[in-house]
């Protein structure tokens, strides 16, 4: 999937002659396709190896302007695909720039493999000052609470065995990023005698962790009593087989699907059993009551079922509605630490299941074959479906900046259209009525570690990922997010990738003029200073000229729902073409609801 970008001339015959080149040889050999990086001198001879040893390709260097977006680009690439980027990161402070994005990958549980560098660890070896300010001690301890794994091999033949060791850690659920730190000394060591390349092949992850005969029939035995189950789908794979089956044993059990905002496509959200609409950041009223009237609930690697059926409870102290079962399908204790709770509350649960989701959803479905079990459910079927109640918004008065639920249905409008549209980030509080996913590639999730900044590199891995796919990846971002990450796009043009972002607007903080109008409630101070030291409007932002140059194309800021779809059908133009574009959509508040002005126009777009 390489390009023929930044590709170098007169390389000849390259010969494995140094420590780096092993590195880079073994990194050839797993397959990995490309390594996003911003240069560093600890890696001089790594980055050598890759260009004049490997040629600058398998990997490809996707060069970015900042560690985190680099981490960010393969985060959003693994979201596309499940499968790891490698990242260079330079020295001690290139691992200190990246370490949020490293957290934000270790919570979503991507896999990525992460090359670092110091040294050289022999102190008589440095230059002066620069590379005595450029070596830690223990460097894997500025996030060894947040990887997998780490290691800093100390020869040729121990890199091979290392970066062999940290594919296969990484892959194997649940994944997360690994660190391997390749140190000065090592890379520009010349090779004595020869170096052995084991067979990649047999180094493979495992996959399929799968439940114990007796947990499916347990399963099963809890599924023909209930009346009105749910399942909730939270961490799954987004391999279309996979998806397939989830859709089967839906079916063939006739229960309720959950489904999140804060996780990537799971299930067709306009499905006959995804009754309710996608669940937001926290569960309305239908959720909750949904949640106390199911008599069992199977979750799928859910993201915090304690904390969610507490905010449907309204009790701190609710561990599951009173006469509920509760099935845990999970790994991620396996990878629990002590330093980040990102484990989530702690849930009860009835049968719980050390297995890989959706290995134990095929497994579920050739049992039910097995046992010929055909469910129909009239509490199930007698509710009702999301989509019948939902209607265009009123929009705002001429002039006034659109709500979100206006923006929302533009958005959902272009999406509906004849084309393949990949929402690689919805901002904050989108309404789930406007989300009609209905393949794994429809939406990629939030950033897992409540990182701002991480969509614009989350946006660019995707399209890297997404390239020649035929989809259009559209980024649909706050525009703290945006200003935060903004040069990452840089590199989406730099690759020549098609993208179109949409900035949902709205000149603050908001989410901190929340929590900050809640606070002076409490202490009963005036709310209306909620705004102080939150607004990013004196002077605005030029959103469309900080994207233009990074190389994208953009025309001036709008606030009209139907102009917003008409850009974006205009931006569309651009992208299939292989361009950029970007939008900067004007919207209030997350309280911007119908302010009047009667119905949006369809015959104006």
């Amino acid at each position: 999937m390489t390009t023929d970008i930044d590709r170098p001339a007169h390389i000849g015959n390259p010969q494995l002659r140094w420590g780096s080149d092993a590195v880079a040889e073994t990194i050839r050999s797993i397959g990995v396709d490309f390594i996003a990086l911003v240069p560093g001198a600890s890696f001089r001879g790594f980055h050598d190896s890759i260009v004049n040893y490997l040629g600058n390709a398998e990997p490809q260097m996707v060069i970015c302007l900042h560690e985190e977006h680099c981490v960010a680009i393969a985060d959003g690439y693994a979201k596309v695909n499940d499968r790891p980027m490698a990242v260079a990161l330079h020295s001690n402070v290139g691992l200190m720039h990246a370490s949020m994005a490293i957290f934000n990958a270790w919570c979503e549980r991507n896999p990525m493999l992460i090359f670092g560098a110091t040294g050289p660890l022999d102190a008589h070896a440095r230059r002066p000052w620069i590379e005595w300010i450029h070596t830690s001690s223990n460097q894997a301890s500025i996030i060894r609470d947040f990887i997998k794994w780490d290691d800093t091999p100390g020869s040729a033949q121990a890199a091979v065995e290392s970066v062999l060791r940290a594919w296969q850690i990484t892959q194997t659920p649940p994944c997360g990023p690994v660190y391997v730190c390749l140190d000065v000394g090592m890379q520009e060591a010349k090779i004595e005698g020869e170096i052995y390349f084991p067979p990649a092949e047999r180094y493979a992850p495992t996959r399929d962790i799968a439940a114990t005969a007796e947990d499916i029939d347990r399963i099963l035995d809890a599924f023909e009593k209930a009346k009105l189950p749910v399942i909730m789908m939270g961490r799954v794979g987004c391999d279309p087989a996979e998806w397939a089956n989830r859709i089967a044993l839906v079916e063939a059990l006739d229960a309720v699907v959950v489904s999140s905002l804060h996780k990537r496509s799971s299930f067709p959200t306009t499905h006959a059993n995804h009754k309710l609409p996608i669940s937001p950041e926290r569960p309305g009223k239908a959720h909750a009551e949904l949640m106390a009237n199911a008599d069992l609930i199977l979750d799928l690697d859910w993201l915090d079922l304690g904390g969610y059926l507490r905010l449907c409870t309204g009790d701190s102290q609710s561990q599951k509605p009173a006469s509920s079962t509760i099935i845990k399908v999970s790994m991620d204790l396996t990878i629990a630490r002590g330093w980040s709770a990102d484990y989530q509350a702690l849930q009860a649960a009835d049968i719980n299941v050390l297995a890989r989701p959706d290995t134990v959803v095929k497994q579920l479905l050739k049992k039910i074959e097995e046992r010929k079990i055909s469910a129909a459910r009239p509490a199930v079927v007698d509710l009702p479906h999301w989509t019948e109640s939902v209607t265009p918004p009123e929009i705002s008065p001429s002039g006034e900046p659109m709500s979100l639920l206006e923006l929302a249905w533009a958005v959902n409008e272009f999406c509906e259209g004849p084309r393949d549209v990949t929402l690689t980030r919805l901002p904050l509080g989108f309404p789930g009525g406007y989300s009609r996913f209905e393949d794994p590639l429809a939406y990629l999730g939030k950033d897992a570690g409540g990182a701002v900044g991480t969509g614009p590199g989350h946006a660019v891995g995707a399209a890297l990922a997404l390239r020649g796919s035929g989809r259009l990846p559209l980024a649909v971002m706050g525009d703290g997010d945006f200003l935060m990450g903004v040069n990452a796009f840089w590199t989406a043009s730099h690759m020549e990738l098609p993208l179109m972002v949409v900035v949902a607007n709205n000149r603050s903080y908001l989410n901190d003029e929340a929590h900050q109008e809640r606070v002076a409630v409490i202490r009963d101070r005036p709310p209306q200073n909620k705004w102080v030291g939150q607004r990013l409007d004196q002077p605005p932002v030029d959103l469309i000229a900080l994207a233009v140059a990074q190389g994208f194309e953009g025309k001036q800021p709008i606030t009209d729902a139907n102009q917003l779809l008409a850009e974006m059908k205009c931006g569309e133009k651009v992208v299939r073409a292989g361009g950029r574009y970007i939008i900067d959509a004007r919207r209030t508040g997350y309280d911007g609801g119908p302010t009047g002005g009667g119905k949006i126009d369809k015959s104006r777009i």
